[in-house]
């Protein structure tokens, strides 16, 4: 069993996503199986304006809480917007992209499984 982990999200790394087709994207890794958490991940990702994640597609689900701004999910070719306080569930195995529309900064928490 994992010791408790109680800290700020300002007091982790906050790296940039360089993957393909990402722009102005930042990830903060919160607690991972590096952690000791067995099953989930949890990373809070930081959209600048008028960035966005990459149009991609994976095996696994995410779980999706929009903490700050407003944005679009492109899902399965569908356009949905979204604001601060809304949560997603995006299954696995279809294409998505977070998109920042707003005037300022979209943030939102991913939980994700580890393997």
């Amino acid at each position: 069993m994992p010791d408790l982990i109680l800290m700020k999200a300002e007091d982790v790394a906050e790296n940039e996503v360089t993957i393909d087709g990402a722009e102005k994207v930042t990830i903060r890794w919160l607690i991972s199986k590096d952690d000791g958490a067995p099953n989930f991940s949890m990373r809070m990702f930081d959209i600048s304006r008028g960035g966005h994640s990459p149009l991609h597609s994976h095996s696994w689900e995410h779980e999706v809480y929009i903490i700050e701004g407003e944005g679009m999910l492109i899902f399965e070719g569908e356009k949905n917007t979204f604001s601060s306080g809304d949560f997603i569930f995006v299954p696995g195995g279809k294409k998505h992209s977070f998109i920042n529309t707003g005037e300022g900064r979209m943030r939102f928490l991913c939980l994700v499984p580890n393997d």
